[in-house]
């Protein structure tokens, strides 16, 4: 069956966000000074073949851990989509 995953990957609170204070920061001289905060990151589609649900979830859990995201600056979310 094909999945396919929406994979969310954002900096961790506790870290600064450079690339957020910069887009912010141009924001707020555009005149758009009701932004209180940006954080950048990356969405990635994944599709995928898996015989169930569970067996998507992990594919998606392991390819986040080994490769998509860094781990000690980065969390990561994800939807799986059947179709």
């Amino acid at each position: 069956m094909k999945y396919t995953a929406h994979i969310n990957i954002m900096p961790l609170k506790e870290l600064l966000d450079p690339q957020g204070k910069a887009v912010s920061s141009s924001l707020h001289n555009l005149g758009l000074t009701q932004v209180q905060e940006v954080r950048i990151g990356k969405h990635i589609t994944l599709t995928l073949d898996a015989s169930s649900k569970d067996e998507a979830g992990n594919m998606v859990q392991d390819a986040c851990k080994k490769l998509l995201a860094n781990q000690v600056m980065e969390a990561f979310d994800y939807t799986l989509v059947e179709g």
